[in-house]
């Protein structure tokens, strides 16, 4: 059955993203040639796992220590998210083909919830510590899901268009 077939051409790009393409993605903040919040942005994701876990053993052993211990957990999600965060910040001040990308904002916005909640969980524990159950849990788990969703806009700026992997260029 010979069919009447039309070769299709290739799609031709639009001029907008033929120019997002050419914009400078290389990171602006880093230390001897490597980008800080890239490797700034594991601790607090780290912590806000581990403040996670501390929290269900402390609900399934009632040991005060575990309180104790998601304190100073807690602090150290929040004063990692707040480090990162500047760097992550300056990156996106700084470099124009960062900025162009709506998953650069999609993290940003992410990454600005996930230090709030991370602040209100240390706040809570520093105040009320007998509150950690039910509220420093639920603020747990709402901060690791939170940390996965901007991991995964993260992750897709990395992976999917290269961004903040190399010092920039034009230095």
């Amino acid at each position: 059955m010979a069919r009447n077939r039309k070769k299709r051409a290739a799609p031709r790009k639009s001029p907008v993203m033929l120019e997002l393409l050419e914009l400078d993605t290389g990171s602006a903040v880093a230390l001897v040639g490597h980008p800080i919040h890239v490797m700034m942005v594991h601790f607090p994701v780290a912590f806000v796992i581990a403040t996670l876990g501390i929290d269900v053993v402390y609900w399934w052993s009632g040991d005060d220590f575990w309180l104790r211990a998601g304190v100073w957990s807690a602090g150290v999600t929040f004063w990692t998210g707040i480090a990162a965060s500047l760097a992550g910040t300056g990156e996106l001040l700084l470099v124009r083909g960062i900025r162009a990308r709506e998953a650069s904002w999609s993290h940003a916005i992410a990454a600005m919830t996930l230090v709030a909640m991370s602040g209100a969980n240390w706040g809570l524990r520093l105040d009320y510590p007998q509150s950690v159950l039910p509220h420093g849990l639920a603020l747990s788990a709402l901060a690791a899901a939170m940390a996965g969703f901007a991991g995964w806009h993260g992750g897709k700026l990395v992976f999917d268009h290269g961004i903040g992997i190399l010092v920039s260029a034009k230095k």
